[in-house]
């Protein structure tokens, strides 16, 4: 948490500089305001950069508490576990079936015998429980 804010904290003094730099340039100096925005623009997307790289190097490094166990307890397939993950990456049904090159309503079977196994009505409260069974990450 500490990390977090003293970056967040370098990130906002660092924007605060370059805005009374840009405002020292515009005022004292011949730069255009043009030339002033666009390395402005420049810095906030290099920023957004480093932020996502960030995430993204924080996401993989999640250790995978996944239980098989109870995957097979359940009586979830090898596909119908594929679905449920396609579910909880928010894809539909009609885009679950092209990744996995199956027809729609092969698809809608196996969502509805997902519900059946976890016990629930609806997609997101399938995600939910998953989740909660440490089934999907």
């Amino acid at each position: 948490m500490k990390k977090t804010i003293l970056t967040f904290s370098g990130i906002i003094f660092g924007v605060l500089a370059l805005f009374q730099l840009s405002h020292y340039q515009i005022t004292y100096s011949h730069l255009y305001s043009e030339v002033v925005v666009a390395i402005v623009a420049v810095v906030f997307l290099l920023m957004g950069l480093f932020i996502a790289k960030k995430k993204r190097q924080t996401a993989n490094e999640v250790p995978s508490t996944i239980d098989h166990h109870k995957i097979e307890n359940l009586g979830i397939s090898k596909r119908e576990y594929e679905i449920l993950q396609k579910i909880s990456e928010g894809l539909s049904n009609k885009e679950i079936g092209a990744r996995l090159f199956v027809s729609e309503h092969t698809v809608k079977t196996h969502v509805s015998n997902l519900f059946q196994k976890l016990e629930v009505k609806r997609r997101t409260q399938a995600v939910q429980k998953a989740k909660e069974l440490n089934i999907i990450a």
